[in-house]
């Protein structure tokens, strides 16, 4: 799954990614687009026990890939 959040102010970007996170099944992982890095988000993951990656993109925003643990 994949989520494209950019051009939205902050904190719908947040809330958006973790609802889709919601949807995650053990082992799935969804990619989200920002402008800016989500240093907010990446405390809640870090409770809530998900993996991520972060990737520059070329446009100046960010790819991150976030996995949900098996288990």
């Amino acid at each position: 799954m994949v989520l494209d959040n950019r051009g939205l102010t902050p904190p719908e970007p947040m809330q958006r990614t973790l609802k889709a996170l919601e949807e995650l099944k053990s082992g799935e992982q969804l990619k989200i687009i920002n402008d800016r890095k989500p240093m907010f988000l990446f405390e809640e993951l870090d409770q809530k026990g998900y993996t991520y990656e972060v990737t520059p993109r070329e446009d100046s925003g960010f790819e991150i890939l976030i996995t949900k643990k098996e288990g």
